[in-house]
C-alpha cells in the first residue's frame, strides 16, 4: 500500500492559496495615464519632470500628474481626476468633435464625453457614439473650447459691470463734491448778505 506523504501535498496546496487570492480580488484602483484628459496641443507642456501651474502660483513634478490629489488651485495638475474643482478633462471624440468638460464630471457614472473616456473606472459601461460635429474651434495652432467660450463671455460681462459701477462712483463722488461747493459757496454769499444789512441797519 502506498503511503502519501500529507504534510507536502498540504504545503503544496496552501503555496497556491495566496496565488488564487489575489487573482479572485478585483483591482479596486485603477491607474490614470498622466496625459490622460490632457489636450494634444499641451503634451509638451506636460513632458518636463517640472511643470508649472498655468495660473503660475506653483510648480508640481511629473509624478505627481492625475495622482488623484489637487496641487494646482487652477486644477492643471489633474486633468483626468475629479480632484480638482476647477479642473477640465479634454474628450478626445475620435471620428467627432473633441470637447471640454468639468473635471468634476468624470467618473460620475454619466456618459459625458461621446467616446467614454471620462468613465474610465469601469463604473459604467459607456458605449462610443461619437458621430460628426464640433464644439471646439482651432486658430492658429490654439484651441478654444466651449467652456472657454463661455468663461470668456462672463469675464467680460463682469468687467463691462464692474466698469459701469466704477463710472456710477466717479459721477456720485463728483455729484457730491459739487453739491459740497456749492453749499459753501451759498453759505458764503447768505454771510455776506446778512452782514451787509446789519453794516445798513448800523448806519441808519
Amino acid at each position: 500500500m502506498r503511503h502519501y506523504n500529507t504534510n507536502s501535498y498540504s504545503y503544496f496546496f496552501l503555496s497556491f492559496i495566496p496565488t488564487f487570492y489575489f487573482l479572485s480580488i478585483p483591482s479596486s484602483s485603477h491607474p490614470v495615464s498622466p496625459l490622460l484628459g490632457v489636450h494634444p496641443l499641451d503634451e509638451n507642456y506636460f513632458a518636463s519632470q517640472l511643470i508649472k501651474c498655468k495660473d503660475g502660483s506653483k510648480s508640481f513634478t511629473r509624478d505627481r500628474l492625475n495622482d488623484n490629489f489637487c496641487d494646482c488651485v487652477d486644477g492643471t495638475d489633474e486633468p483626468g481626476t475629479p480632484a480638482c474643482p476647477r479642473g477640465k478633462f479634454y474628450c478626445r471624440n475620435l471620428g467627432s468633435a473633441p470637447q471640454f468638460i468639468f473635471s468634476s464630471r468624470i467618473n460620475d457614472r454619466i456618459c459625458d464625453c461621446c467616446d467614454g473616456s471620462d468613465e474610465y473606472d469601469k463604473g459604467v459601461n459607456c458605449p462610443n457614439t461619437c458621430v460628426m460635429g464640433g464644439n471646439v474651434a482651432y486658430e492658429s495652432g490654439s484651441y478654444i473650447s466651449s467652456i472657454d467660450i463661455k468663461e470668456s463671455r462672463a469675464g467680460i460681462l463682469s468687467d463691462d459691470l464692474l466698469q459701469k459701477v466704477e463710472g456710477l462712483k466717479v459721477v456720485l463722488l463728483l455729484q457730491i463734491v459739487v453739491f459740497i461747493i456749492c453749499v459753501v459757496i451759498f453759505c458764503m454769499l447768505h454771510r455776506r448778505v446778512r452782514s451787509k444789512r446789519r453794516r445798513n441797519r448800523e448806519n441808519a
